[in-house]
C-alpha cells in the first residue's frame, strides 16, 4: 500500500525544548535545535505513486468502492460516506488544478482530518480564513531542515487559492461537526511501530518498544488510512500519568510560571472554543503537540498567535505531551 506524503501539518523548533534536545543535536548560536525526530515522521523510502486502476477498493460500512488511483486523487474527492455530510463546494470536492488541491482530499470531506493534517469540522470560519492567509504570508512555518511535505504543500496550495475558494471552503467545515478519531492510552510500551507520515502504523513483525517521554499516534489499519477513510480509528499513546497532569495544566497553567495562562482561560472550560480561540478537544494528540511546539519556537508568528506563544514557551517537552494527552482524550 502506498504511504501518501500530501497533507497539511504545522511544526516548529521548539526553542524551551532545547536543554532536552541538545543532547542529541547540538546547537549553535545561529542555529535552533530541532525538535524530536519522533515528533514529525516522514516514513522512509520514496513512496511508489498508487497505481491499480482497476481493482475495486471496499471499506467496511461503506457502499462506495474505489480503486487505489481513484482513492488518489487530488482533484476529485473519493467520498466513502456521502451520507455522513452536505453536499460539498467545489472547493472542497474537486480544488482547481494544478495547484489547488480538493480540500477534502486531506482533511476529509466531513472535516474530521487525519493526525497530519489539521481537523477543520468546527473550527470558527473567519479561523480557517486566518490561517490560510498565514500560510500565504509565511507566518505559519515549519523550522525542521528536512523537506517538511504536508507544511510546504499547504503553502502552496495557499498561494494559489482564491479568496472566493478559501471563503467556500472554510464556511462549509465551519458547519460541520467535529469528532474524535483518537483514543488516547497511557502506557509504558507500546506495540513495535514504523514511521508513516505525520503519524505511525503497527510494524509488521509485531513485538513492542518502550514509549520513553513521547506521544506517539497509531493508526489501527494502515491500508483505510491510506484510502482516505473518514471512520478509520487511531491510538494515542503517552506516558503514564498524562492525561491527569494535562488536566491540571489546562486547568491552572504551569505552577510558577509568569505565563501560567490555563488552557481554559481561552479555550473554554471543555476546551470547545470561545471566541477567537478555536476549539481543541478531542483533536489529534500528535497534531496538537507539533502546534504546541510550534508556537513555542514562534514559527506561529501571526498577531493573534501571541498569547499562545508566550504560554507554550513556558512547557516543556512533558508539559506539552500531558496537554495534547489531555485535550485530545475529551468530547469535541
Amino acid at each position: 500500500m502506498t504511504f501518501l506524503r500530501g497533507a497539511t501539518l504545522i511544526l516548529a523548533a521548539v526553542s524551551p525544548l532545547s536543554a532536552q534536545m541538545q543532547r542529541a543535536a547540538p546547537s549553535t548560536s545561529s542555529a535552533k535545535p530541532e525538535p524530536p525526530a519522533w515528533a514529525m515522521p516522514l516514513g522512509t523510502g520514496a513512496p511508489a505513486a498508487p497505481d491499480d486502476s482497476v481493482t475495486p477498493r471496499r471499506i467496511a460500512g461503506s457502499t462506495a468502492a474505489f480503486t487505489e488511483l481513484r482513492a488518489h486523487n487530488r482533484y476529485d474527492v473519493a467520498d466513502w460516506y456521502p451520507e455522513s455530510h452536505p453536499a460539498m463546494p467545489e472547493a472542497v470536492a474537486r480544488g482547481r488544478r494544478p495547484a489547488v488541491w480538493a480540500c477534502g482530499y486531506c482533511h476529509l470531506p466531513d472535516g474530521a482530518g487525519r493526525p497530519e493534517n489539521a481537523a477543520l469540522a468546527g473550527l470558527p470560519e473567519k479561523y480557517i480564513i486566518r490561517q490560510v492567509a498565514a500560510f500565504r504570508s509565511g507566518e505559519r512555518g515549519s523550522p525542521w531542515h528536512a523537506p517538511n511535505k504536508p507544511a510546504d504543500i499547504m503553502r502552496a496550495i495557499a498561494d494559489s487559492a482564491t479568496t472566493a475558494e478559501v471563503q467556500e471552503a472554510a464556511r462549509y467545515f465551519s458547519r460541520l461537526k467535529p469528532r474524535q478519531r483518537a483514543r488516547v492510552v497511557e502506557a509504558e510500551r507500546i506495540p513495535r511501530t514504523r514511521p508513516g507520515t505525520g503519524l505511525y502504523f503497527l510494524a509488521a513483525e509485531g513485538g513492542e518498544e518502550a514509549l520513553g517521554e513521547r506521544l506517539i499516534e497509531v493508526a489501527t489499519d494502515a491500508e483505510r488510512h491510506e484510502l482516505h477513510d473518514a471512520r478509520v480509528e487511531y491510538v494515542a499513546y503517552v506516558p503514564p500519568g498524562s492525561i491527569a497532569r494535562g488536566q491540571e495544566l489546562a486547568k491552572r497553567g504551569v505552577s510558577g510560571s509568569k505565563s501560567a495562562t490555563a488552557c481554559t482561560s481561552c479555550h473554554g472550560s471543555k476546551l470547545r472554543g470561545a471566541g477567537p480561540a478555536p476549539p481543541i478537544a478531542g483533536r489529534s494528540p500528535s497534531y496538537l503537540l507539533r502546534q504546541l511546539m510550534g508556537f513555542a519556537a514562534g514559527s506561529r508568528s501571526t498577531k493573534d498567535a501571541a498569547p499562545m506563544r508566550a504560554v507554550a514557551g513556558a512547557l516543556t517537552l512533558k508539559d506539552m505531551i500531558s496537554a495534547a494527552a489531555y485535550a485530545g482524550s475529551l468530547a469535541p
